[in-house]
């Protein structure tokens, strides 16, 4: 696991922000950039195995393919993206050079709209800095 992408302060922010958001149901989190992760959360019950290189390189090569793909189409500009599995949720929000991943066990389409916000709240306001 990368260290030292994100003040201890920032990166108390995202957990948080999705804690906040979502409450029990969440699972993880985890901030990436083009070259680099740090898993900022993990639930206590959850297994500490996955492979998020291969899984942050995925979502990664998937935003630009999704920015590209959607590009001045007329459904607007990318907001985030949620993928739904057997045992919980994925929701990627991401900038052009950045981005933050949240599990998630069941939530209503509403939740995942509320921490999404409150993400790219939390991207944009670092890309001022």
């Amino acid at each position: 696991m990368a260290t030292g992408l994100l003040t201890d302060e920032a990166a108390e922010q995202i957990v948080t922000t999705c804690r906040t958001a979502v409450g029990d149901s969440f699972r993880s989190a985890t901030y990436f950039t083009r070259d680099d992760y740090e898993q900022l959360y993990l639930r206590e019950d959850l297994e500490r195995d996955a492979d998020l290189s291969t899984f942050i390189g995925h979502e990664w090569r998937g935003f630009t393919t999704a920015q590209t793909a959607y590009e001045n189409s007329e459904l607007g500009d990318y907001n985030y993206t949620i993928r739904v599995f057997d045992n919980g949720f994925l929701i990627r929000v991401t900038n052009e050079s950045e981005g933050v991943l949240v599990t998630t066990d069941g939530l209503t389409l509403k939740d995942f709209e509320e921490v999404a916000t409150a993400l790219n709240s939390f991207l944009s306001e670092r890309a001022l800095d």
